[in-house]
């Protein structure tokens, strides 16, 4: 079950006044609380979208090594292996 958060944050300055100018009747958002989760949302979305393009990244300059690195592993060695590696 996932869990409740309760915030409270004070915003002043700039930020109150662009929080101000996004919710409410002139702003996109009906209440503080819905811009919150949005920001939180696209925030998310953001860290998913830079993980995803760092694994693509690495998956790219793997795939475009030549042959001749490439090593042949037993599980055994694999095992092995992972068990020197510290954790």
């Amino acid at each position: 079950m996932p869990r409740t958060m309760t915030l409270n944050v004070r915003v002043s300055g700039a930020l109150g006044d662009h929080v101000a100018a996004n919710v409410g009747a002139d702003g996109v958002y009906e209440n503080v609380s819905e811009y919150v989760r949005d920001l939180i949302r696209r925030d998310m979305s953001r860290a998913d979208t830079e993980a995803f393009e760092r694994l693509k990244a690495e998956l790219a300059q793997a795939f475009s090594a030549p042959d001749s690195q490439y090593q042949e592993l037993s599980a055994d060695d694999v095992i092995a292996r992972n068990r020197r590696q510290p954790t």
